[in-house]
């Protein structure tokens, strides 16, 4: 019987590396489709990721003459980096996996920073100004960024004596009390607003627009077509999906992982990923349709929030006994 079956952790790796990859663009999707619904519009399919995809890879690749060989290495560089994350984190088990003690928590962050730099400066390459302008902007950003995303780091670790994301999702899922404490739910905001800057929802980034000067990352990518564009947004896609493991099954809600191998417990641990996923995405859109952009210089404020909550869970932590 199936139910019964086995599969190897091998197996059961590359599974986690399959289902992030190949639903990326489906929980983009569902994002994109909801924020048009709370807009008032009909929106787009919520398969057109992968349709727009498809035509990408099947269009030809136009080069600016300024264009060296790092422009067609850091699309894939940064893809093999969105893939290589789901090794160290759990996405569908609550057991660690062959290669998921490779790397630690700080680590990931590390890989997922390495993608970012290399989008960069491909970006950076082209000499076009809105490609640079949105280059620039993504590599001051991810400097406020970084104090916020260590300082989480190390609040977790030690409130869970360990920074490897099995062992920490593990401890959060030892007891109610231990995920509700104090010291972990303000780590775990602070992470969240991370996520939420991040992953373009606010407070500046118009993600989903056309005007060049509210761009980010979508600036990075104007001079790309073809498949090297399908590259970047398929990896935009999945970094957000990565994101989004870390916020849910590390710090938040570390709950219907599988197990066992067992090959049932297996898959339906990947529906319900999906669905935790779709559910943190809803609450990233109802946020980022409930605020008025800010203005840039704003940034600062946003980020120091997220730095501010991330020390005061340290101070929760070894003053409160939390």
């Amino acid at each position: 019987m199936l139910g019964g079956a086995e599969l190897s952790p091998t197996a059961i790796q590359a599974l986690q590396v399959l289902t992030v990859v190949v639903f990326a663009p489906l929980v983009s999707g569902v994002i994109s489709h909801l924020e048009a619904r709370l807009q008032g519009r009909r929106g787009p399919r919520l398969l057109q990721p992968y349709y727009d995809l498809a035509k990408a890879f099947r269009k030809e690749t136009l080069v600016p003459e300024q264009a060296g060989w790092v422009f067609f290495a850091a699309p894939v560089l940064a893809f093999v980096c969105y893939l290589t994350v789901p090794l160290l984190i759990p996405v569908l088990t609550t057991y660690p996996l062959p290669l998921g003690y490779m790397g630690d928590i700080l680590g990931g962050g590390f890989i997922l920073a390495l993608g970012g730099f290399a989008v960069a400066l491909a970006a950076a390459e082209t000499d076009a100004p809105y490609a640079q302008l949105g280059s620039s902007r993504a590599m001051t950003f991810s400097a406020l960024i970084e104090p916020s995303i260590l300082f989480v780091t190390f609040t977790v670790a030690l409130i869970t004596a360990t920074d490897l994301p099995y062992a920490e999702a593990a401890a959060a899922r030892a007891s109610l009390g231990a995920a509700l404490r104090p010291a972990h739910l303000l780590a775990a905001l602070a992470f969240f607003l991370v996520v939420l800057n991040d992953t373009g929802r606010i407070p500046v980034e118009t993600h989903a627009g056309t005007l060049e000067f509210g761009m980010i990352d979508e600036a990075r990518t104007l001079e790309h077509s073809g498949p090297l564009l399908a590259l970047l947004k398929w990896g935009s896609a999945t970094k957000q999906l990565v994101l989004y493991v870390i916020l849910i099954n590390v710090f938040s809600a570390p709950w219907g992982l599988a197990g066992t191998r067992n090959v049932g417990a297996v898959l339906v641990a990947i529906p319900i990923f999906l669905a935790k996923a779709v559910a943190v995405g809803t609450i990233f859109t109802v946020i980022d349709n409930s605020f008025s952009k800010l203005r840039l210089f704003k940034l600062t404020e946003f980020m120091a929030a997220a730095f501010l909550l991330a020390v005061l869970a340290v101070l929760v932590l070894f003053l409160g006994g939390a």
